[in-house]
């Protein structure tokens, strides 16, 4: 079970390094027609912080385990058990919360490091919505994504990132707490190729 949970941990993290959003005018479902803004220029700001939503349905990005659990409980739209949908990660005292969900949400994940809530991830039935609705209401509500591609759309703000993924995935990311443990990856592989590189000279 630990072995899954870490695989679980890794697919969530570094999928969210790896999907690096590509500027695209074309994309399925005839989003391309929709201005997409690139990246800042000169002297433009990129959305003020708090223009992008951090709660979704009384579950907000910064709060702490036990607030999470109380609000799965108290939400009919989450099958939440308590303690055995919570896992807790090897790395920077981090756990996870994995959910099923009803009616439009199929499944829900959510990431804590020291206590803190900083990525929301819900998995929607495409039987019941679709891509398009998503993300034309998001459009609608927030203005066109900073980028665009047939994989997903982003949008930024100072402290929080919104993404709608295919096949239909919608995460709110806290911005700073992602900073800090993409930092800390960065020591850890410069430390590892620092050692690596001592031993190989030895020879």
């Amino acid at each position: 079970m630990l072995f899954i949970n870490r695989l679980l941990y890794i697919f969530i993290l570094w999928g969210l390094l790896l999907t690096v959003p590509a500027h695209a005018q074309d994309g399925p479902d005839g989003i391309g027609d929709i201005p997409v803004a690139g990246p800042p220029q000169d002297g433009e700001l990129i959305p003020k912080e708090g223009s992008l939503p951090r709660t979704f349905r009384g579950i907000s990005l910064g709060m702490n385990l036990d607030g999470l659990k109380k609000a799965l409980e108290q939400d009919g739209l989450f099958h939440f058990r308590g303690d055995r949908d919570v896992s807790f990660l090897p790395a920077g005292e981090q756990s996870l919360v994995e959910t099923t969900g009803f009616s439009f949400i199929r499944r829900a994940f959510f990431q804590l490091r020291e206590g803190e809530l900083f990525i929301m991830a819900f998995s929607l039935d495409p039987a019941l919505i679709d891509h398009y609705s998503v993300f034309t209401s998001l459009v609608k509500k927030y203005g066109p994504p900073r980028s665009l591609d047939p994989g997903q759309a982003v949008w930024e703000s100072e402290d929080t990132r919104l993404a709608i993924e295919r096949p239909l995935t919608v995460k709110y990311i806290d911005k700073r707490i992602f900073a800090e443990i993409m930092g800390e990856s960065t020591v850890k592989e410069s430390a590892e190729v620092f050692l690596r590189e001592e031993f190989l000279n030895g020879f």
